[in-house]
């Protein structure tokens, strides 16, 4: 065999392996587009989805349906299986139409009380000492009555005491405090209270009252007796024979 047919067969083998590279990229890259351009199916919003809502409401009003899309608009983060919000609450609006990603919602850890927030629920935070608080002893996650005492007349004997808000959630515990003999420390509670029938009533015993303090509710089973209140007059007649008691209870109310 010559040197030219040699190198002329070289030459040839060398198109010919040029080609067939050229061949399996072009293929390669067709099915890549292919693949790209497949549909897939990601849950989108079926309705607006405000911040702070949790995933269990989001199931729970079915807020959230399967759509198909073109792989190539898939939103990084995005899921196509409800149960991974299940435990999760949004940080942002999500609206409708809109692809539901992972990066719209966080846990309830990271959230902290406004996890707990909803509706007509407002966070209030109250300054007291350990006792009224209950330092060292309320959790988290309980829940209190808070009782106060006031003045509703000119008079120190128009004295009444009662409840004045009822099943209230604690959001964050005071912490546990060590009183010195004779000092008095301050700490403070955040409670979820309603914004019409509770904050304003909680908020009014804590800057007039002439004493409060929270009053811990049991965890299961919890009941609630009759609306009461004492005055000067039914805490003085409480227990004494008819006579008595009426003498005393002509001073106030009942």
């Amino acid at each position: 065999m010559t040197y030219r047919v040699r190198n002329i067969i070289l030459a040839a083998t060398l198109a010919l392996a040029a080609a067939m590279l050229a061949l399996f990229y072009v293929a390669n890259y067709k099915r890549h587009v292919q693949h790209s351009e497949s549909n897939v199916s990601v849950l989108v919003a079926k309705s607006d989805i405000p911040v702070g809502t949790s995933g269990a409401d989001i199931l729970k009003h079915h807020m959230l349906v399967a759509s198909k899309v073109v792989q190539r608009t898939v939103v990084p983060g995005a899921i196509s299986n409800s149960d991974q919000v299940t435990n999760l609450v949004t940080t942002a609006p999500i609206y409708s139409g809109e692809q539901v990603t992972l990066r719209r919602f966080a846990n309830h850890v990271e959230l902290g009380p406004r996890a707990q927030l909803h509706g007509s629920l407002r966070a209030i935070s109250l300054e007291g000492d350990a006792s009224q608080l209950l330092a060292g002893t309320i959790k988290a996650g309980d829940h209190v009555d808070m009782l106060a005492t006031w003045r509703y007349c000119g008079s120190d004997t128009c004295i009444v005491s009662r409840n004045v808000a009822r099943n209230l959630l604690v959001l964050q515990a005071p912490e546990g405090t060590t009183s010195k003999l004779g000092t008095s420390q301050t700490t403070s509670i955040m409670l979820a209270t309603s914004e019409r029938h509770d904050a304003q009533k909680v908020w009014w015993a804590a800057k007039n009252s002439i004493g409060w303090t929270l009053v811990l509710r049991p965890v299961t089973n919890a009941s609630d007796s009759p609306e009461d209140a004492e005055s000067t007059a039914s805490m003085t007649a409480d227990g004494l024979n008819q006579t008595n008691a009426n003498h005393f209870n002509q001073a106030g109310p009942k």
